[in-house]
């Protein structure tokens, strides 16, 4: 009997603590959802001059045979690379983006399959300068040495990392004053911050640069940049 009076006796205990945790529990969500708080997303930007530029090019060959059109391009290739370290181009700044080997073929005027009738060997070097004002030296120069395929230029800026900390701090003024103006609207103040996260603008495509153009003094010009940064800012309310 007395057995079955303690096993009563834990049944209730437990059942008890099981009623207690419930409670906190939904006193716990509703206090949740009694939090009030205002999320807002502000911008920052800084203007900067590119200080550096990335330029792609290459050397084309077609042949009869693939072996003469990859060897007659490596020729000129190796050229090129080498009159490029000799511009004051660093190895490390010099970086192979493609070496294809295609057929080229005709088409039969009878309806028959085209066949090959040669091929084409494509290498494209991916080149850093970092003397911006020297680019269209550069080019000049690679003409020169035998390329003869540009594919596009985009610049950047060196430091764009520190610069974009000023871009930081003006975003998160905006975002601040953004959030009051809500707040203020909405009969609360403002409280602390609960969450900030960030978005960093892409640097601007390549701009795609003229066969034509190549011939003769290419002018560049670098123009400015905007680095600009966003940001998403939660604030409690009060």
């Amino acid at each position: 009997m007395s057995a079955l009076r303690n096993i009563v006796i834990v049944a209730v205990l437990i059942a008890a603590a099981t009623f207690c945790e419930a409670r906190t529990a939904m006193a716990a969500e509703g206090d949740k959802s009694a939090e009030r708080y205002v999320s807002v997303s502000a911008t920052g930007s800084v203007p900067a001059d590119p200080d550096m530029a990335s330029i792609s090019t290459g050397v084309i060959v077609e042949a009869d045979t693939a072996k003469d059109a990859l060897a007659r391009n490596s020729t000129v290739m190796a050229k090129l690379i080498e009159g490029l370290k000799a511009l004051g181009i660093a190895p490390k700044d010099i970086q192979t983006t493609a070496v294809n080997v295609e057929p080229r073929y005709v088409q039969a005027k009878d309806g028959r399959p085209a066949t090959i009738s040669g091929y084409r060997v494509v290498n494209q070097v991916r080149l850093t300068v970092r003397e911006v004002k020297r680019l269209g030296e550069i080019l000049d120069s690679a003409i020169t040495l035998g390329a003869n395929q540009v594919n596009g230029i985009s610049f950047d800026v060196a430091n764009a990392e520190t610069l974009k900390d000023e871009a930081r701090k003006q975003a998160m003024v905006n975002a601040k004053r953004r959030a009051e103006l809500y707040a203020t609207a909405a009969g609360a103040q403002l409280g602390s911050v609960l969450t900030i996260s960030e978005d960093v603008s892409s640097g601007p495509r390549p701009m795609p640069l003229a066969r034509t153009a190549m011939a003769g003094n290419v002018p560049i010009e670098a123009g400015t940049r905007t680095l600009t940064v966003e940001v998403h800012v939660t604030y409690a309310l009060r």
